[in-house]
């Protein structure tokens, strides 16, 4: 079955956080991590089912959920998850605010791999810890971890867990096997716990592979947290499910006892049908998905090398969410992304929002009708050449 991806869906008067929230008449929004794309027929359909019922009170999460979970994980990434490790949620960041606190306690110091998605440090501070960076090393139009510096830093007593971002936002890195175990072999040696964030594992482009963190070894299974969700694969943030998953126990109840505290553990009814109908059902629609979004980025790098070469465009493993170098600009990404928003009418994210190596970059969201990448990807040319 073909799916339409190029049609164009109007937002306006829905609400939409990405659109209505732009204070400039005729703004085209690029940046928030969701997609300009209907989800999944299957999931609209199951929606659709669950709406008629008519009754939307607390929900009992179901076998056929965790079954869900578990066959998809298994079935694509080799990774067998039992039901008892599983704890659901309303989303990822609940989630990493439950973990941190679950594990850590106020004062001590929690990692992070530099630029990266900048719910990790409001989480971190919000529980009272101290950010510690690994820097990612650029280089090549890509990036790649400083194991020295990783090491040097997991040295630190008081460094009690790893945030690990696979595939990493922004840099748009999908960590291979051997770097995964790496960071494994270095974390364990040091007593530090890995957190993985995997929300964007789907979402993995030809030639590279998603390897599940805890799915490597015994070893690295007890000594991580990990944290999925069909939210961005399947363009579903709204309904607002996400699930933990933990093979220790101890560490399990620790996690659990935090989402009550974070009063986070309920989810609605429309996000255990969406989940349940994405992972069984959605898989042809998503393989379309993918290769649509991978089209589109080659589309903005042939678009960028012929009509804005001097800003370079970080190789995209993984993620719609592009990384372009604009240091040549000489403006800081605040400026460069006011200005646009300004002047071009484009809205797009700030490198320095993720930490200070993400200054002078921008992130670009290419999950959109080609039309619609088009036409951003031709305001930002015409604000570059001062055309506005």
């Amino acid at each position: 079955m073909q799916h339409n991806f190029d049609e164009i869906i109007p937002r306006r008067g829905t609400n939409s956080y990405k659109w209505d929230s732009a204070t400039t008449p005729g703004v085209l929004p690029m940046w928030v991590a969701d997609m300009d794309f209907r989800t999944a027929p299957a999931v609209t359909e199951a929606l659709k089912r669950r709406v008629e019922h008519g009754i939307f009170g607390y929900v009992r999460v179901p076998d056929a959920y965790y079954n869900a979970t578990i066959n998809w994980f298994k079935r694509r990434h080799d990774w067998r998850i039992e039901k008892e490790w599983i704890i659901y949620t309303s989303g990822v960041v609940p989630a990493l605010s439950a973990i941190i606190k679950a594990l850590t306690s106020p004062g001590d110091k929690v990692l992070v791999q530099t630029p990266v998605y900048n719910c990790f440090f409001s989480s971190i501070r919000n529980n009272g810890c101290e950010i510690v960076s690994n820097p990612l090393i650029y280089k090549n139009e890509t990036y790649r971890i400083d194991f020295d510096d990783l090491e040097k830093k997991a040295a630190d007593s008081k460094v009690k867990l790893l945030l690990l971002c696979n595939p990493h936002n922004p840099v748009g890195r999908v960590w291979n096997r051997e770097e995964l175990i790496r960071i494994g072999e270095i974390c364990l040696r040091n007593h530090v716990t890995v957190v993985a964030d995997e929300i964007h594992c789907e979402l993995v482009f030809p030639e590279y592979t998603y390897t599940p963190f805890a799915s490597i070894s015994q070893e690295f299974l007890m000594n991580s947290v990990t944290c999925i969700s069909p939210s961005k694969a399947f363009n579903l943030a709204g309904v607002q499910i996400a699930n933990i998953v933990s093979a220790d126990t101890y560490v399990r109840k620790k996690i659990d006892k935090a989402i009550n505290i974070n009063e986070v553990c309920d989810v609605n009814p429309f996000g255990v049908e969406a989940l349940i109908a994405a992972y069984n059902e959605g898989e042809e629609w998503l393989e379309e998905l993918k290769r649509y979004l991978f089209d589109n980025y080659n589309y903005l790098r042939s678009f960028f090398a012929e009509h804005l070469p001097e800003l370079p465009v970080t190789k995209l493993e993984g993620t719609y969410l592009v990384w372009v170098d604009c240091s040549a600009l000489k403006r800081t990404s605040e400026d460069i992304v006011t200005s646009l928003l300004e002047q071009g009418k484009l809205w797009l994210n700030e490198g320095s929002m993720y930490g200070d190596t993400g200054e002078g970059f921008v992130h670009i969201n290419i999950a959109c009708p080609r039309q619609v990448l088009t036409e951003g990807l031709e305001r930002f040319r015409q604000w570059k050449n001062g055309n506005y």
